[in-house]
């Protein structure tokens, strides 16, 4: 059994950067793909960028260029650094990672980017 924590989420205004945190626990061997969703207010939830275990990274548009995911094999742990962020960029962001072909998710961390 793998545990998802998110952490890092914050207010922070817009143009601003931030970073996330994505950090796994238990039963952590053969961490495969780490991928980064988000829901924004009154929004379905939708794809952010994703990384796999060798690192190959794929983003969504409205992100590409402006955040970056990556990941510590090590520590168990995705990371996304968001910058020059928009208020639209504003969710509740979640990590899933697969471990064994198994989906697991955090709770969710919250970002809010003020005008």
């Amino acid at each position: 059994q793998v545990q998802v924590i998110e952490s890092g989420g914050g207010l922070v205004q817009a143009g601003g950067s931030l970073g996330l945190s994505c950090a796994a626990s238990g039963t952590t061997f053969d961490i495969n793909s780490i991928t980064w969703y988000r829901q924004g207010p009154m929004k379905e939830r939708e794809f952010v960028a994703a990384i796999s275990r060798g690192g190959n990274a794929i983003y969504a548009d409205s992100v590409k260029g402006r955040f970056t995911i990556s990941r510590d094999n090590a520590k168990n742990t995705g990371y996304l650094h968001m910058n020059i962020l928009k208020p639209e960029d504003t969710a509740v962001y979640y990590c899933k990672i697969v471990q064994l072909k198994t989906n697991y998710w955090g709770q969710g961390t919250q970002v809010t980017v003020s005008s």
